[in-house]
């Protein structure tokens, strides 16, 4: 096995973990809109959806910059036939700008619900900003449909 495949391999078997960590702290920033209070188990399910952006990223971004030939290495082979061509052009630049919005939008609303006083205002602020930054997960998943196909699990 090369470091490629491995970390490639993380790389998609970590996007289940930021899948059900942020299926979970949506649904109960989405319930404790009215009027539930904020606990430690909120707290966690945004650390743990924020904490799995945040390695899911450094493995992109390992792959990105040092790994793949679909990253950045991309542009030094074909230059602007990369802009051309939808595959490429989506793991070349649409999947990285999407997902670096996604931790952002992620990491938002994180600091946002920690730095709120009212329950109330902590699971709103939480549920905006999560459900913004799974949205964006699952636009920019390579699932085939409207982007390139991936395998589901990569061993």
């Amino acid at each position: 096995m090369t470091s490629y495949s491995i970390i490639l391999a993380l790389h998609s078997w970590t996007r289940w973990l930021v899948l059900i960590f942020g299926l979970i702290a949506v649904f109960r920033a989405f319930a404790g809109r009215q009027g539930r209070p904020w606990t430690g188990a909120d707290n966690g399910m945004g650390a743990a959806f924020v904490g799995s952006m945040h390695l899911q990223l450094l493995l992109g971004l390992i792959l990105y910059f040092a790994l793949s030939k679909v990253g950045l290495k991309a542009f030094d082979q074909a230059g602007a036939a990369v802009m051309k061509n939808a595959g490429s052009r989506f793991f070349a630049v649409e999947h990285l700008v999407g997902m670096i919005l996604a931790v952002v939008a992620a990491q938002v609303g994180r600091t946002l619900s920690k730095k709120a006083v009212d329950p109330v205002v902590k699971h709103k602020k939480a549920f905006t900003w999560f459900l913004i930054a799974l949205i964006l997960v699952l636009l920019m998943i390579p699932w085939g449909i409207w982007n390139p196909a991936r395998p589901l699990f990569r061993f």
